[in-house]
């Protein structure tokens, strides 16, 4: 039975981890950039709005993650109420691979991104013209994590 099912178990696998590891990685990322926005706005709540933007960029991976679970998952049939496909092992490898681009890259940016907006705070505590270009720094970050969207979709996409 369970060798039967093991395509569609490796495909969900794929989806999770897409899910959960960009997701996690949004969470730590979002809550360190949260802790130092609070800083900030304990001195400076004026800077509330800036320091919010830093705070949310690294929470776009979660939802990357989530579109490419979603898309994973309606591309198997687990979504939209039809009938599930039945995969083979090596088709459960192709989507379980698939989905690892935006379920590592995802996590990995997620974190960094976290960082780079916490530094990025410190500019708009010393200089709040300049938050425009401190958002500069996360968003370069970002790119990472919609490249290894854009792969995921394509691959998943593909098979």
């Amino acid at each position: 039975m369970f060798v039967e099912n093991l395509g569609i178990v490796l495909a969900l696998t794929g989806a999770v981890l897409s899910a959960l590891l960009a997701g996690i990685g949004s969470a730590i990322g979002v809550s360190r950039a949260g802790k130092a926005a609070a800083g900030v706005c304990t001195d400076q709540p004026e800077q509330f709005a800036k320091v919010l933007i830093l705070q949310l960029l690294p929470g776009t991976q979660g939802i990357y993650g989530l579109l490419v679970a979603f898309i994973a998952l309606s591309r198997i049939g687990l979504l939209g109420g039809g009938e599930i496909a039945a995969l083979t092992i090596s088709e459960g490898i192709l989507y379980l691979l698939a989905c690892l681009p935006m379920a590592f890259v995802g996590y990995f940016s997620a974190v960094a991104q976290g960082n780079t907006s916490v530094a990025s705070m410190a500019i708009v505590v010393k200089q709040p013209t300049q938050a425009g270009k401190a958002m500069i720094f996360p968003a370069m970050v970002e790119t990472y994590a919609i490249l290894a969207l854009l792969i995921s979709i394509l691959v998943v996409n593909a098979i």
